[in-house]
């Protein structure tokens, strides 16, 4: 029983690990990128990591399963944070068909930092596709 459970958790960890590498070639911009990589990874990754502890059945290595989840909890979302805001900052394109860019306009290119602009519900002229 535990080898079935183990094999449940190893193989659809493996899936999702699968769908993240679908998603990093087949979709269209980074920001898009980085969403499928990093949700889709982490829950394969985590699985992977609950399919090893099952699988052992020790407190040492369920504890180091745990640890390895809890740090790719904290450090996959500020990696893809950080992955996409140096992307929009040297002006990698987004996608042809995106409706809008919620960004543009609030950053300041010499000093990169994030202001808010006096008309916040005027949100209409922005919704052209960044360039």
């Amino acid at each position: 029983m535990i080898e079935l459970l183990t094999a449940l958790f190893l193989v659809s960890g493996a899936a999702f690990m699968v769908v993240a590498a679908l998603g990093l070639v087949r979709m269209p911009d980074l920001p898009m990128r980085l969403h499928a990589t990093t949700k889709a990874g982490v829950l394969g990754a985590g699985l992977m990591m609950v399919g090893v502890a099952v699988y052992f059945g020790d407190g040492g290595v369920t504890t180091r399963a745990v640890a390895v989840i809890g740090f790719l909890l904290l450090t996959a979302p500020v990696a893809a944070h950080a992955i996409g805001r140096a992307g929009y900052f040297v002006g990698v394109p987004l996608w042809e068909h995106t409706r809008a860019d919620e960004l543009k306009g609030r950053y300041d290119d010499k000093t990169h930092t994030l202001a808010s602009p006096p008309e916040m519900n005027e949100s209409s002229s922005d919704d052209e596709p960044r360039r």
